[in-house]
């Protein structure tokens, strides 16, 4: 009932989003800016990448930081690659495939680990303080094509697409189909679907990282998808807070 709740609170903000489409370019043009920096930013953050916001700001804008790993770098401006295919991907209304799953995650990781990127792995792996273990690698192929088949089905397009977009990116870290990028690549398909459905870019904050694992954790191990919905819906009500003030809306 909370998370119904949550939905119709946050849908009534998207209707005053939606009535003011199309944006006015002006404010397309600063909000892209505002979330290229902070979605990359969080993102990286999340998974270990010590640049701050405003390192992350100059190395988008083409400028190298002294005293940051070249690791660090590429995963500031292969974010910004992935961003701009999922923006191509919803421009040209791209239905979501393993293939363009694999090219995302192939953006993430080039220049990092090349032998792995968009590949799918072929060892078992663990998650460090994880009570979850992945599904063996053999595995991993099959699993993929199942939770495609559920992204699909009428089980999921029941769903609110808050809901939707939370549990596949639960359900895809889950199988933690790549040896590495599996949390930034799941958070730009949560992204891709949710824009799909017409609501804003929306990121996992940084500062949220404890409460975030705890929710993925939570739904690995007990089957309970509540914490995570909920903390995605709260994220997406704050971004559409962010559209409506730069619209100059109350």
């Amino acid at each position: 009932m909370e998370l119904q709740n949550l939905y119709k609170y946050i849908d009534q903000k998207k209707k005053i989003l939606d009535a003011n489409r199309p944006l006015p370019p002006e404010v397309i043009e600063n909000l892209r800016e505002y979330f290229l920096v902070d979605w990359t930013y969080n993102s990286n953050a999340i998974e270990g990448n010590t640049l701050t916001l405003l390192e992350t700001k100059v190395i988008l804008e083409g400028i190298t930081v002294g005293g940051k790993s070249l690791r660090e770098h590429f995963e500031v401006v292969n974010h910004k690659e992935a961003i701009l295919y999922v923006e191509e991907l919803i421009l040209n209304k791209e239905p979501l495939t393993e293939h363009i799953i694999k090219q995302l995650h192939y953006l993430i990781l080039k220049n990092i680990r090349d032998r792995d990127a968009g590949k799918y792995r072929e060892v078992n792996v663990f998650i460090t303080g994880s009570k979850h273990v992945p599904p063996m690698n053999s595995l991993v192929p099959p699993r993929m094509r199942e939770l495609m088949d559920w992204l699909y089905s009428d089980e999921a397009n029941d769903l609110h697409p808050i809901e939707k977009a939370a549990r596949f990116h639960h359900d895809f870290v889950y199988i933690h189909p790549f040896v590495d990028g599996n949390g930034r690549t799941g958070r730009l398909l949560m992204n891709l679907l949710l824009i799909q459905n017409g609501y804003p870019i929306t990121v996992i904050k940084n500062a949220r990282r404890h409460e975030y694992y705890k929710a993925l954790e939570k739904a690995s191990v007990e089957k309970d998808y509540n914490d995570i919905i909920t903390l995605v819906a709260e994220e997406v009500e704050n971004s559409l807070d962010i559209f409506i003030k730069a619209l100059g809306k109350d």
